[in-house]
């Protein structure tokens, strides 16, 4: 029972890095698709996405744009 429950948080786990290196565009990591990928692999290659991609760029992020007013 707790080795089925461990199982599945590590899934959990692997699914949840898996979508959001997706998020960043990510598919494949050398000749290796996201999910042939081990957990520590998906863990370093997520910290990696988290440490160069910049705090406002296209993930989560506000857009403004810019409106011309219009006059009444």
């Amino acid at each position: 029972m707790m080795g089925k429950i461990h199982q599945e948080t590590l899934q959990k786990r692997r699914n949840e890095l898996v979508n959001k290196l997706i998020v960043h565009n990510i598919f494949k990591k050398g000749d290796k698709q996201l999910f042939e990928l081990t957990l520590q692999e998906l863990e370093n290659e997520y910290k990696y996405i988290q440490k160069e991609c910049h705090p406002h760029s296209d993930v989560g992020s506000i857009h403004w744009k810019n409106h011309v007013k219009k006059s009444s």
